[in-house]
């Protein structure tokens, strides 16, 4: 590979990996910077993200202090996919 060659290949390959890393952290993230995650009360599943410093929707709690899901398949996440919430923001028994 020639000098003239090599150069916009190693900038592409640069280009290529930083791109691939920043969509996998997003990806990761159950919510967005300036969000917080929130639960749908008495569900498994039902899930939102909230933008930080607005209260949840009709129908949703926070997740208690320390147990807060931050990422896919994290202990919190994996954790809230078998226990739920009711509208005070308590395990559901």
């Amino acid at each position: 590979m020639t000098q003239r060659t090599r150069m916009p290949f190693l900038l592409a390959t640069v280009a290529l990996a930083a791109g691939l890393t920043a969509g996998c952290s997003i990806r990761d993230a159950i919510c967005s910077s300036g969000e917080y995650p929130v639960a749908a009360v008495d569900s498994l599943t039902g899930r939102a993200c909230v933008a930080d410093g607005e209260q949840p929707p009709t129908g949703y709690v926070r997740f208690p202090e320390g147990k807060v899901p931050e990422h896919v398949g994290d202990e919190w996440d994996t954790y809230w996919g078998e226990h739920k919430l009711d509208e005070n923001g308590n395990e559901v028994a």
